[in-house]
């Protein structure tokens, strides 16, 4: 109501009351007819829409969920370890005598392959050395080899093969470089890495001084040979984890309260650049990680803290792409633009961060089509506190999504801290099941943080292939004897060891003695082995059966710090009817063969 100016008789006053009173009645009035009458034309204009003019929810990034065959509960799936009675006595040295040096806390890797070319997994295991300003010299070599008799028996033959090196070893790759049929071997390292020529009994270091051995103040983690260029060699793609020194490391001076000077993560040291080095077709290798567009910064800041890498063709497009995992900054995804370059596509595609977008302390990385529906996983190991990342990527939907709650990985995960990862058909049922290697940093961690264990037995994700409640169910760590030992887990690798058919595995620890784990299970599923020869590392190979199709990607470089052996298993359950194997080269060509059996070794077809 308005103000009225003194003096105003009071029958005018109520006057004027009065007619406000009524002005204002008349105004809410319209305006109550005013909003229905709008209700009402909307409702109108709504109901009359033609109905193509209704916008429609797409689904082009939807991942398709199928039913697949389910396997009901899990079958036990024993590990034993045999590494005393198969004749392996090997302990890593990290070099650790007090003074808390991150590179103490990474391990080293392994290597399942057949140096001998007799048709069986012989061994190879890396291992750190006393520091240079300690004065100790390293007890053996630090990269040993034990040959294989068939059996799952070893005998060490480093001495017989010259394979004596003194580096502070982390990384292992495997290949055939200068086409001569025996495979050589990378040893990537904190310092100068190493270049060794198997030229058929011993093998000799090669490339001294040679881009390949790289900085001597470099840290060199994995790395893997894959042919990056289309030319039918194999090139080297090394990982680069930090920029480090023990000045620096001491400077940096982590600490954790009731413990004092402890190791730390990453995040105080600078990052660095992945490295690409092109074989010329002699073994003889450039450098050209700049030109192929590997040096990923932000702010002019290098971005890489690179710990592993897996080469895959992601697109299916004849090119290999190389995914790697890096601690405590975001994941990359090069993808092969064909020409001898890459795009870096990590957060385009999804893989750049965890579901809630943040960073994550990646370790280990694997690849798979884990629910055998054309779709691809590609798994990551995490720092404690972080679950394991298991990303999944369907054709039609151009991203990766994080399905690591929906698949049952990631709350029974989250606890671990996690190195080496793989995917493997323990139980030769035809479903891909899920192993990580754990153990955390620090000895002491116990004291700091309730519930925190140094030492931690490895998980065992049983693929039981029930879309409605997720692929993977946690099998109790009783339950898979040796393999849940509590242990300081780093690299972890596979093969069959003893020519049983299903695939056993290869442990590291850093600081302790390697584990050799034999698979007791006992399912009597069938299977057939797969020789893929000179198949593109990174590419696909499928096996059918009936109405069930399995595939897997061929190569060595998975996990972390380490290779396995270059056969694929594929387990085909109760089915022994014959499988068809398939192949896609990289030229668009199909080309398949129909296996003689079952419960069989066979090679790859071949292309015409």
């Amino acid at each position: 109501m308005s103000e009225l100016p003194d003096g105003t008789p009071p029958e005018e006053e109520e006057a004027l009351e009065q007619d406000d009173e009524i002005i204002g009645r008349a105004f809410r009035g319209s305006l109550l007819f005013l909003l229905i009458t709008a209700f009402l034309m909307a409702l109108i204009w709504w109901v009359s829409l033609p109905d193509e003019q209704i916008p429609q929810i797409p689904d082009v990034n939807q991942i398709p969920v199928q039913i697949r065959d389910t396997g009901g509960s899990a079958p036990p799936l024993p590990f034993t370890d045999i590494t005393l009675e198969s004749g392996i006595d090997f302990i890593h040295d990290s070099g650790a005598r007090g003074e808390k040096l991150l590179p103490e806390t990474m391990g080293s890797g392994a290597a399942f392959c057949d140096i001998d070319q007799d048709g069986d997994a012989d061994l190879i295991l890396a291992s750190g050395r006393p520091w240079p300003w300690t004065g100790e010299e390293p007890a053996a070599s630090t990269i040993r080899l034990w040959l294989n008799d068939g059996t799952g028996s070893f005998e060490e033959a480093t001495e017989q093969w010259q394979l004596n090196t003194d580096c502070y070893a982390t990384g292992i790759a495997v290949g055939d470089i200068d086409g001569d049929r025996d495979l050589d071997l990378f040893i990537a390292a904190v310092g100068s890495n190493r270049l060794l020529i198997n030229d058929g009994s011993t093998f000799r270091r090669s490339g001294v001084g040679s881009a390949i051995e790289g900085a001597e103040d470099s840290w060199s983690s994995s790395a893997g040979f894959f042919d990056a260029d289309n030319d039918g060699d194999l090139d080297l793609f090394i990982c680069e984890y930090v920029q480090w020194s023990r000045k620096k490391d001491i400077e940096v001076d982590y600490r954790l309260t009731g413990v004092g000077r402890a190791y730390g993560p990453p995040t105080n040291f600078a990052g660095t650049h992945c490295r690409l080095l092109i074989n010329d077709g002699d073994g003889n290798f450039a450098d050209v990680s700049g030109d192929a567009g590997l040096r990923v910064e932000d702010s002019g800041m290098a971005v890489a803290k690179s710990l592993a890498l897996l080469p895959v063709d992601v697109d299916q497009d004849g090119n290999i792409d190389v995914m790697v995992a890096n601690d405590t900054t975001r994941n990359f995804m090069f993808k092969n633009l064909g020409n001898g370059t890459f795009e870096e596509v990590g957060e385009q595609m999804g893989l750049a961060y965890d579901g809630n977008g943040s960073t994550t302390g990646a370790m280990g990385l694997d690849v798979t089509d884990y629910r055998n529906d054309g779709s691809i996983g590609i798994v990551i190991a995490n720092f404690s506190a972080e679950m394991t990342g298991l990303y999944r990527y369907w054709d039609q939907s151009n991203i990766f999504m994080d399905e690591s709650i929906n698949e049952g990985i990631g709350p029974p995960s989250r606890k671990a801290l996690s190195f080496g990862i793989l995917f493997l058909d323990v139980d030769l049922d035809g479903r891909q099941d899920l192993i990580q290697a754990n153990g955390h940093l620090e000895e002491e961690i116990s004291t700091v943080q309730p519930g925190q264990e140094y030492r931690q037995g490895a998980q065992l994700f049983w693929n039981r292939g029930d879309a409605g409640s997720g692929c993977f169910e946690e099998i109790p760590q009783q339950q898979t004897k040796d393999l849940g030992t509590p242990s300081v887990g780093r690299g972890l690798a596979f093969a069959d060891i003893d020519g049983d058919g299903d695939v056993d595995l290869l442990m590291t620890q850093t600081g302790a003695p390697a584990r050799l784990l034999r698979n007791d299970q006992s399912s009597g599923h069938h299977w057939i082995r797969i020789d893929p020869g000179d198949l593109p590392a990174g590419t696909w190979i499928e096996c059918r059966q009936k109405n069930r199709s399995q595939r897997r990607v061929i190569g060595r470089t998975r996990s972390y710090l380490s290779q396995s052996e270059r056969w694929i298993t594929f387990g085909l359950g109760s089915d022994d009817s014959a499988p068809e194997i398939i192949v896609h080269t990289s030229s668009g060509e199909t080309i398949s063969q129909i296996s003689p059996g079952v419960d069989r070794r066979i090679k790859a077809p071949r292309p015409r």
